[in-house]
């Protein structure tokens, strides 16, 4: 079952982005480029974030787990052997009346014939085959011999490296290789914002283990998957398992799954869960004449490892993030009338700026002054933002509009003028639930810390 699809939500949601700083058109004030974007200071911010964890949870963790960072270009032989060159293609259908250029599962089919999507014409090319890689060429010269490609996939340097990383981790099997990476897809039809992009990062891990392991660690690796994006705020409520047929997962595949969200355009992948077996070790070994297996000393046995891929887009949780934290309620202004306030309702661990801190008075030098030195208390320990322009209140709504989870506000309790028992301590503000309490500045970055790990 999809889930209904939320138009009007989306158009704020991009709105906001743009907005506050989160996410801009590439190349915009050249009229843009289709499928790519930049992301802006609140997006950076939340982007490595989400890396930050994921790589925390995956590798530091761990015991059974390394990282590595390949490069963006690989060896022309990489991708013939791993089949991309051949075989990494959608099938693409063009509209002859509207000159929309579509991925054949677009194209709507309900018994009376193909119709376009965009403008309901019938008048549809045959599907043909459209290779998904952007080549480029290495060197001085333009020839076939200098062809590569941009990597449609992080996973293949990984294994490709197997052998050396083996060898100087001295990790025992079941073992993992992590990595985050830029990615490229020359996409047919980009669309739903960042959801589908021409350039995109990946979080892989590739987790090599025997043959009669593997389907044991995929329903492991499905479990430990789901947990982690409870623990950034996203509701189990709101994911999905979509058990991936035998005729629609990859060939070399025994077991995929696809971990879904309920984005406000419909259900959609997050990330991918397969049993990738033997395939990859073995097609590079093949090509490449280089052993790639590995010896268990114990058993006194050569074989070539299997693995199991986790496999999430960072583009893609990110928005998810942005579409789940996303929240209009009502909130009093500083009148004291009621008024619409927009709030991104992130995790803290995740939350682009952690803290918040605000003189009441930004005439009052001695508030200022405070504040600036609480600013910089906190900072060696978290992301805070400074902010003494406006109203409190509207400083607070600006706050909550980019999800900034706590707000410090330095009143002339702090300076202990209407109570010297209140001396040194701040008014602290939790974004959700508006709530303030009393804090001792002293305790301000244990208290802090301990809310946003």
């Amino acid at each position: 079952m999809s889930a209904p699809s939320d138009s009007q939500r989306m158009e704020k949601i991009v709105s906001l982005c743009k907005r506050r700083g989160f996410i801009f058109q590439s190349s915009e004030i050249y009229g843009g480029l289709n499928g790519l974007w930049d992301y802006g200071p609140l997006g950076v911010e939340l982007k490595r974030n989400l890396k930050d964890y994921w790589w925390r949870v995956m590798v530091h963790e761990r015991d059974d787990v390394v990282g590595m960072d390949g490069s963006i270009l690989m060896n022309r032989a990489v991708w013939k052997a791993s089949g991309h060159e051949d075989t990494f293609s959608d099938p693409m259908v063009d509209c002859r009346s509207c000159k929309a250029r579509l991925r054949a599962d677009q194209v709507i089919d309900k018994g009376k014939g193909r119709q376009c999507p965009v403008c309901g014409g019938k008048d549809l090319t045959e599907p043909r085959s459209f290779n998904l890689m952007f080549k480029t060429y290495v060197g001085a010269t333009e020839d076939e011999s200098s062809i590569t490609y941009l990597r449609p996939e992080t996973a293949q340097a990984i294994f490709v490296q197997f052998k050396n990383i083996l060898d100087v981790s001295r990790k025992k099997l079941p073992f993992g290789i992590a990595q985050i990476g830029k990615a490229f897809r020359n996409e047919i039809n980009p669309r739903n914002f960042t959801f589908r992009s021409r350039e995109f990062e990946q979080m892989e891990l590739e987790y090599f283990c025997r043959a009669e392991e593997g389907m044991k660690l995929l329903e492991y690796w499905k479990e430990e998957r789901l947990k982690f994006y409870e623990n950034i705020g996203i509701p189990r409520s709101k994911l999905h398992v979509l058990t991936v047929s035998d005729d629609e997962r990859a060939f070399y595949s025994k077991g995929t799954y696809d971990i879904e969200y309920d984005f406000p355009f419909g259900r959609q992948e997050l990330e991918g869960v397969a049993y990738r077996t033997d395939y990859d070790l073995s097609q590079h070994q093949k090509a490449s004449g280089k052993s790639l297996e590995y010896f268990d000393e114990e058993r006194k046995q050569k074989f070539i490892p299997h693995v199991v891929e986790p496999s999430a887009g960072v583009d893609r949780t990110v928005l998810a993030l942005i579409c789940e934290a996303y929240s209009e309620d009502q909130a009093p202004d500083d009148k004291g009338k009621m008024e619409t306030r927009i709030v991104l309702r992130f995790h803290p661990r995740i939350a682009p700026v952690k803290c918040a801190v605000f003189p009441l008075l930004k005439n009052k030098e001695q508030l200022v002054a405070k504040a600036k030195e609480i600013v910089d208390l906190l900072r060696p320990n978290l992301f805070v933002f400074y902010d003494e322009s406006g109203a409190i209140g509207r400083r607070y709504r600006r706050q909550d509009e980019i999800g900034t989870p706590f707000g410090v506000t330095v009143d002339f309790e702090t300076l202990g003028e209407k109570d010297s028992a209140l001396r040194d301590t701040v008014t602290l503000r939790e974004r959700d639930s508006m709530k303030q309490e009393r804090v001792a500045i002293k305790d301000l970055v244990t208290l802090l810390i301990s809310r946003i790990a």
